[in-house]
């Protein structure tokens, strides 16, 4: 018996050993990969920001080469091949997850409390988690597919047949734009969006519940001025990831608004201010556009990687200022409680 056990506890020791082995061996191979892809961007577009191009050539110093550049990469220049202004890009990219984050973030939190607040633990409901589950997986492309179908010729149609019947059969909403743009990724970020939220949600404990019911709260109450600024740090780790994701979409905004080329921007000083009908311009597509057409020999390959860095750039602001906002609000929780 003696023998067997201590057989079993060897066995036992070994495998926990290994998985902490393989662990640590897993991680340090994506931090590397992620270093290896950083250095890259950083190597490939530092060189070409700090590099001398027709129509950015500056006859001063690295600081100065830069700042022309840097006016190269936001605006263009028709004498540099290859170039095209990403200063609309970014607006549109940021325009789109701000729509995107207005639209998905309370849709997604509502789920979330309907599932872990409201709804019996029932095989409707396990149901229904598998399935939103199950959307997380689906290729984006689908997405842009149903929204093309749904959101720009049924949802479109409808709007230009009943609002803007004058301007038929030219379109106005029954076309791909910005707003459709946004609710095709407001559509394939939900789910994730809605594990987070539901998660944040399980996590608090039943005496916060319970103690606000005590004190004659009611459900509705209580889910709104205790449960949701305690679960909102999980919120708004959901809504990071779903920043990131749709940062970096591209197949699906082809369909539903996305283009080369936008003579304008969707937002300007002219009422309604945010033009939901025009098509736009997004970094990620600028990326995938000019890596298509990119010759080494041109010195392509550091203005793609020049764009990508300033993607990724944008997205990490983004997640700053949302990982800023949850770190204060989880802060001001904490305080809350220990009081």
């Amino acid at each position: 018996m003696t023998d067997s056990s201590d057989k079993q506890v060897s066995w036992s020791s070994l495998r926990s050993t290994a998985m902490i082995w393989l662990t640590a061996s897993m991680v340090t191979f994506s931090l590397l990969m992620l270093a290896g892809l950083a250095g890259i961007l950083l190597w490939s577009g530092g060189n070409w920001l700090f590099d001398s191009h027709a129509g950015a050539a500056h006859s001063g110093g690295y600081l100065d080469q830069l700042q022309a550049n840097l006016t190269l990469l936001l605006y263009g220049s028709p004498n540099v091949t290859g170039s095209a202004a990403m200063l609309p890009a970014i607006v549109g990219t940021v325009l789109m997850i701000f729509l995107m984050t207005i639209v998905v973030a309370p849709l997604g939190v509502v789920v979330a409390i309907y599932l872990r607040e409201y709804a019996r633990e029932s095989w409707y409901t396990e149901l229904l988690r598998i399935s939103i589950q199950n959307l997380a997986g689906v290729p984006s492309i689908i997405y842009g597919v149903f929204g093309l179908g749904f959101f720009v010729y049924v949802l479109g149609g409808q709007m230009d047949s009943w609002l803007f019947a004058e301007d038929l059969p030219k379109p106005t909403f029954g076309t791909p734009g910005l707003l459709w743009a946004s609710l095709t990724l407001a559509m394939l970020t939900l789910p994730v969006v809605i594990v987070s939220a539901e998660e944040g949600f399980a996590r608090l404990p039943d005496s916060l519940r319970e103690g606000s019911l005590a004190l004659g709260a009611t459900r509705a109450e209580t889910i709104i001025h205790v449960l949701l600024p305690a679960a909102s740090p999980s919120i708004l780790t959901g809504v990071i990831l779903a920043i990131a994701r749709a940062a970096g979409e591209v197949a699906p905004l082809m369909l539903v608004g996305v283009v080369k080329y936008a003579p304008t921007l969707p937002v300007n000083l002219q009422a309604p201010f945010i033009h939901l009908e025009q098509k736009f311009m997004h970094l990620g597509f600028l990326v995938y556009d000019l890596t298509l057409h990119a010759h080494p020999g041109e010195g392509r390959l550091g203005l793609v990687a020049a764009t990508s860095l300033l993607l990724v750039m944008v997205v990490l602001g983004l997640n700053l200022l949302a990982n800023s906002l949850r770190q204060r609000l989880r802060g001001r929780y904490q305080q809350s409680a220990s009081l």
